[in-house]
């Protein structure tokens, strides 16, 4: 009855060891995998984002820094969905206000998202456009083309190596149509606030950016089969930066 009694408890730790090993990796899976939601009009649905954060704009701002060198770790979802939402994000649902100023709320620009292969996790390879309306992404184009990407920006290492690359372009008839030739100005000035926000949140989620400016135009329009009054500004390579 003893050895029959220890031969009872020995299945039982070893069967709740197994349960317990089970949930872990369950657990795990829940936490590590980023499955998306593709909504009614096509678009990927980000999750939302985090209004709080565990770094200060003063931190922030003291750590910011161009990283041109990234690891081979992906992004995760909530990374891309705080990165677009501080790009352009909606913060006002009521008037439409963004998370960038803009020259009388006309929000000439436009987000673009240049995804490597196991760049995002559980995100597919391509091009993607971010709605900010509905703070979802659009495919528009299938394929990892950071390489041509590089070339388009005078072979630039980083915008090959980086897992995700934001396009920022421009309407600019957006802005010029209430300001006149004057609005092509306040679109540029746009464009830093844009930058600099994207600086200062990928520092707070500890990421690694850089904004490129040297590219030529026309090939990166076309390679991202841009409409052709979208005019690209910035390229922003953004990954974990590499120790």
């Amino acid at each position: 009855m003893r050895v029959e009694g220890k031969r009872v408890i020995a299945m039982a730790v070893i069967a709740v060891l197994a349960v317990s090993i089970t949930f872990t990796v369950y657990l795990s899976l829940r936490r590590t995998a980023s499955p998306v939601e593709v909504i009614e009009s096509g678009c990927v649905r980000l999750p939302p984002p985090e209004t709080v954060g565990s770094m200060s704009v003063e931190e922030a701002i003291s750590r910011r820094r161009s990283i041109r060198n990234y690891g081979d770790e992906p992004l995760t979802v909530q990374h891309l969905s705080q990165l677009l939402w501080s790009a352009q994000g909606v913060t006002d649902p009521a008037q439409g206000l963004r998370a960038a100023p803009s020259a009388g709320a006309t929000y000439p620009l436009e987000v673009y998202v240049v995804v490597g292969l196991d760049g995002v996790e559980g995100l597919e390879p391509g091009v993607y456009h971010y709605n900010p309306h509905q703070h979802c992404l659009t495919l528009i184009l299938q394929g990892d083309i950071r390489g041509k990407l590089s070339n388009a920006a005078l072979n630039q290492r980083w915008v090959a190596e980086a897992p995700v690359n934001l396009v920022i372009a421009a309407v600019y008839e957006r802005t010029t149509a209430r300001y006149g030739d004057r609005g092509v100005r306040y679109v540029h000035m746009e464009a830093g606030h844009v930058a600099e926000n994207i600086y200062l949140q990928a520092t707070a989620l500890k990421l690694g950016v850089v904004a490129v400016g040297a590219f030529n135009d026309e090939a990166v329009q076309s390679l991202l089969n841009l409409p052709s009054n979208h005019k690209p500004l910035y390229i922003i390579p953004v990954g974990h930066p590499k120790p």
